[in-house]
């Protein structure tokens, strides 16, 4: 059935449908389906038949779809934001140091006096006197003890540790523990100015360390080496020139102590960690500088330390561990690390820390010989 109705109210809108146009309620199921929306909104007819459409009718549609679909008034999309597709991971990586092996060469460190002490006074004891003839009637011959005491003073440090509650929370969403990152910082500064200590003391104290306490023998020279291009050094140098280098030192050594040392005592060979690698060269049977080594010396440790390389040249040291049950060289300290009370602020926390330091205390000078230029 024809709907001439719709064909009335589309031609008032400006669609004119031609006279031979069927628009009616029944027909196919498209036609039925075109129809239905047709009567529900006429912009619809006018869009699927735009050649039946008026000018004026043209411009307002056309207007129309303009509106339709405005410029953009945000920023252009770029992605999505960088930390959706970024992670933490959990692993934390520290920055390597320099290594600390002033205590690994001397075998250990101890406390001496507290943190209150101003200097400490080391004995020392030297027997004297002589024998007499024996007679009877003699009152000759008498012995001694020349006592004296070495002073030296200690230098203190001190440093804090600072963090706020959300300073704290900030880094934990960032998957560090900030706090803890603090404590390990603390610790590992505090080692490292005592390790710094015990090799050259401090400036303007009575307090030395292994490389510059006034009472070391000199050091002596290495021996001459076959190619010169580098000097006396063991840039060019030989196996066996490097070995002969080494047993001039212990042969120092011995001079040094007065004879009593021998081959098999416990000693440590110093050197710097560039040197270390002069370890392993090999001689014309393959044999390594440091088998060489262990053989003429069982118990000789070989210990590295970058400050062996010092401004005149390249160290090396030979130690006699000890003597007669006593150390050679002592590291020493008052505080290791002393942890002062925590100061808690509104929202944050404060804590000092100190720590203190005798340097190095040599107590057999003559028990450690030097070689410079190597």
């Amino acid at each position: 059935m024809r709907d001439f109705q719709l064909r009335t109210e589309l031609a008032e809108r400006g669609v004119f449908f031609p006279t031979t146009a069927i628009l009616a309620h029944d027909g196919t199921p498209e036609q039925m389906a075109r129809h239905q929306r047709w009567c529900g909104n006429w912009a619809l007819a006018a869009q699927d038949n735009p050649h039946l459409v008026t000018a004026d009718l043209r411009t307002l549609m056309d207007g129309f779809a303009g509106d339709a679909q405005p410029a953009m008034v945000t920023t252009p999309n770029a992605g999505i934001p960088l930390l959706f597709a970024s992670i933490v991971d959990p692993e934390v990586i520290r920055i390597v140091f320099q290594p600390l092996n002033a205590v690994e060469i001397l075998g250990g460190e101890a406390q001496r006096g507290t943190w209150v002490d101003q200097v400490a006074y080391f004995p020392t004891a030297e027997f004297t006197g002589s024998v007499a003839t024996y007679g009877d009637y003699s009152n000759n011959g008498a012995v001694d003890v020349n006592a004296n005491w070495t002073p030296r003073q200690p230098y203190h440090w001190q440093a804090f540790k600072r963090y706020g509650e959300q300073q704290l929370a900030r880094y934990g969403a960032a998957g560090l523990n900030y706090e803890g990152e603090l404590s390990n910082s603390l610790a590992y500064k505090f080692q490292q100015v005592g390790n710094e200590i015990y090799f050259n003391g401090v400036s303007g104290l009575t307090n030395y360390g292994l490389l510059n306490d006034p009472s070391l023998p000199a050091a002596i020279s290495p021996l001459v080496k076959a190619i010169t291009t580098a000097g006396v050094t063991w840039t060019y140098a030989s196996v066996i020139e490097k070995f002969n280098d080494i047993k001039k030192l212990f042969g120092q050594l011995v001079i040094q102590m007065g004879g009593n040392v021998t081959m098999d005592a416990k000693m440590t060979l110093a050197i710097s960690n560039t040197r270390q690698i002069d370890m392993v060269s090999t001689n014309d049977f393959g044999i390594t500088l440091r088998a060489i080594l262990k053989e003429a010396f069982p118990n000789m440790r070989i210990v590295t330390a970058p400050q062996y390389t010092a401004s005149g040249g390249e160290l090396m040291q030979l130690i006699l561990d000890a003597y007669q049950g006593q150390r050679t060289a002592l590291p020493a300290y008052t505080e290791k690390m002393r942890a002062h009370a925590m100061v808690t602020e509104p929202s944050a926390w404060a804590q000092k820390t100190s720590a203190g330091s005798w340097g190095t205390i040599i107590r057999r000078p003559i028990a450690i010989a030097q070689m410079l230029g190597i």
